[in-house]
């Protein structure tokens, strides 16, 4: 059996509980949002959808070792970081395009700015474990040849 990843360990299991945190609190407002509001805001409803599923696939992209997860974690993180800046630029100047708040307006900052240092902090993490990451793919079984 291939050895799990490091992703999963020390700082890593850190960032793994924060977006599990960030990905119940997005689902949960975007959920309230839709049902109760939708009319009000839908683009800025919707993003906090987005946002939502966007840190549930990174959180589980953290957990499973391997090279396809490793790539689907980077892919997943610089989305989210292009998302936060993007975002959080748009709602500080367009407050027609947002007239309620979606997790990443102001660049997070009503969730103490998290959604801001949360990619840098996954991108620093999976940056720093490259090689132990993609390296479980590659890793010889432990079953022995034969059987």
């Amino acid at each position: 059996m291939a050895t799990r990843s490091s992703l999963a360990t020390g700082i890593g299991r850190v960032l793994i509980a924060v977006y599990g945190i960030l990905a119940l609190a997005a689902t949960g407002r975007s959920v309230v949002q839709i049902i109760e509001k939708f009319s009000f805001a839908p683009f800025a409803y919707t993003l906090s959808a987005v946002a939502a599923v966007v840190y549930i696939v990174a959180m589980i992209a953290l957990i499973v070792p391997g090279r396809f997860w490793y790539r689907v974690a980077c892919v997943t993180i610089i989305f989210e970081m292009t998302g936060v800046l993007v975002i959080g630029t748009l709602s500080l100047f367009d407050r027609q395009l947002f007239p309620d708040d979606t997790i990443w307006s102001y660049y997070g900052m009503g969730y103490a700015f998290a959604p801001l240092v949360l990619p840098v902090a996954g991108l620093w993490w999976l940056r720093k474990h490259h090689r132990t990451a993609t390296a479980t793919e590659t890793t010889p079984s432990a079953v022995p040849a034969g059987e």
